[in-house]
């Protein structure tokens, strides 16, 4: 099965945050605490995933507060922090939401991913990905952590999905071709 193919069964896109949503570095201010950058094409791809009924959610083995907020404004509702085992995270979530793998899909970028990577039935990963990673990884993106590579990863789900079309037509833009 290609990659496409396991991207039209998704129904749960679960993303790790540092290396996948951010570019994985850490800032932190004066005062200890700690800092996270999020591109905006990112969420809106979150956005639009949801728009076209794929859940979403995160999966971190750290904690952060900042975290919670940005779920939050993306409508993200199921967000596990502290995942010291993200494979048994991600089983955990997907029971809860009644899904097989198969419809699940898991975006990591380095070691601590590959358990739950292991499970998906999309495993996708970042350009700037962990040697070991990309060589588990079904769909590889074109750009690294924090830099869009999560909308390009809905881009590509909705594009399988056959929904992509439909929602640029939704936000005012056009398209010629079909959504493949």
């Amino acid at each position: 099965m290609n990659a496409a193919q396991r991207a039209a069964a998704i129904r749960l896109l679960v993303l790790d945050v540092d290396g996948v949503l951010t570019d994985g570095r850490l800032y932190f201010g004066a005062d200890g605490e700690a800092l996270k950058v999020f591109d905006v094409r990112d969420g809106h791809g979150i956005k639009l995933l949801r728009e076209a009924g794929v859940e979403v959610a995160i999966l971190s083995a750290r904690r952060s507060p900042i975290v919670e907020r940005r779920a939050r404004e993306l409508g993200i509702t199921h967000v596990i922090q502290g995942a010291a085992d993200k494979g048994a995270g991600f089983a955990d979530l997907a029971r809860t939401l009644q899904l097989r793998p198969g419809q699940c899909a898991y975006m990591g970028d380095d070691w601590p991913d590959l358990a739950a990577l292991a499970q998906a039935g999309l495993a996708a990963t970042v350009a700037d990905a962990a040697p070991e990673v990309r060589r588990v990884a079904h769909w590889i993106g074109s750009v690294p952590g924090g830099r869009g590579a999560v909308r390009e990863l809905a881009e590509f789900i909705l594009r399988a999905q056959g929904r992509f079309n439909e929602l640029l037509r939704r936000q005012g833009g056009t398209c010629g071709g079909a959504d493949g």
